[in-house]
């Protein structure tokens, strides 16, 4: 009889102990996916946000296979209608365009020549037609002439006046809420961001420290050839009129490896000019992650991928698809778009 009572008592604090275990495990999981769940607030539950958790999660843990260490978490993205949006055109070409108006009355010649003379008629479809060397006429024309320090002062001074057509706030404002919520969790985490962008680099320099947290010399991108000459008695970097280094397509990971000097174990990005990046990182030995936005949200946004002439995303997608990269659903899997969504709410 002492030992039925013995036994019954083993088997009940068995039950005991294990319910605990059960109950401790249970109440793990849920704590564990409320902390998930407070991560990229402005991120909707799904595939996407939990692929970046779970690839975070896998390179920051040091007891397995996957972690790697804080130096060698680098993450580049790409900036144009990845980390800001790039419709109706490049917000550069909207910089250039303001430039020569600006200038116009010191080139008259402007005035019947193209691609100049499209910009002061407010022709966009004769600009369009110019296709990309005229887009760079432009900007070469624009840009050129001055010191470095001067052109950052007019960067600055546009940056903080300019207004997107669309929305008549300031280009700034149109940078994803969700993507620097995604900024901000990987630096939290150890990892250093860079933006490698075929946008130019004298322009972006001047403010994505303090629109994303990325300082100056963590931004790759095209640029034009420099001089350096005395200006009044001081040393100075003037902007000469041809193209130095085009940071675009297959030019993104040659300039990875040449200001960076690492390879990127994530890559985002969200058209085909960044495929080649994505490429270069996915072909990296170490854990890796890869991501692409895709603009479905024709409301809040803009829908527009294979057939687009400004960010076309066609052969990244297929890309995407067959090597099982993280594609984002913008009106699916984000919340808001922009920052100022969350004031209006």
């Amino acid at each position: 009889m002492a030992g039925f009572i013995k036994s019954k008592i083993r088997a009940i604090g068995y039950s005991f102990i294990f319910g605990l275990i059960l109950a401790i495990s249970l109440s793990c999981s849920v704590q564990q996916q409320k902390k998930e769940t407070a991560l990229l607030p402005s991120w909707n539950d799904g595939q996407a946000k939990q692929s970046i958790i779970d690839f975070v999660n896998r390179v920051t843990d040091k007891t397995g296979d996957d972690y790697i260490v804080p130096s060698d978490r680098i993450a580049v993205f790409d900036n144009d209608g990845t980390l800001w949006s790039e419709q109706p055109a490049y917000f550069q070409l909207f910089f250039a365009i303001d430039r020569v108006k600006a200038l116009a009355s010191d080139h008259p010649e402007w005035k019947d020549k193209q691609p100049f003379k499209a910009v002061l008629e407010n022709d966009m479809e004769a600009l369009a037609a110019s296709g990309e060397h005229g887009i760079i006429e432009l900007v070469m024309a624009t840009h050129a002439g001055m010191t470095t320090a001067e052109f950052e002062q007019i960067v600055r001074d546009w940056i903080r006046t300019a207004k997107h057509p669309r929305f008549n706030r300031p280009f700034t404002d149109l940078v994803y809420q969700p993507m620097l919520e995604l900024l901000n969790f990987l630096r939290d985490n150890g990892f250093k961001t860079f933006i490698v962008s075929g946008g130019g680099i004298e322009f972006m320099r001047p403010w994505v420290e303090e629109v994303y947290g990325i300082p100056p010399e963590q931004v790759v991108g095209s640029m034009g050839k420099l001089k350096f000459e005395f200006r009044d008695g001081k040393p100075v970097l003037v902007k000469l009129p041809w193209i130095d280094f085009i940071d675009d397509k297959d030019g993104k990971p040659v300039g990875i490896h040449r200001f960076i000097g690492k390879r990127p174990i994530a890559a985002f990005g969200n058209s085909d000019g960044d495929l080649q990046m994505l490429q270069w990182t996915a072909a990296g030995p170490k854990t890796h992650f890869c991501l692409y936005v895709h603009h479905t949200d024709e409301e809040r946004e803009w829908a527009y991928d294979r057939n687009s002439p400004i960010g076309r995303l066609d052969k990244g997608l297929d890309e995407a698809r067959k090597n099982g990269w993280t594609v984002v659903d913008m009106k699916v899997d984000w919340k808001v778009i922009y920052p100022f969504e969350l004031q209006e709410r």
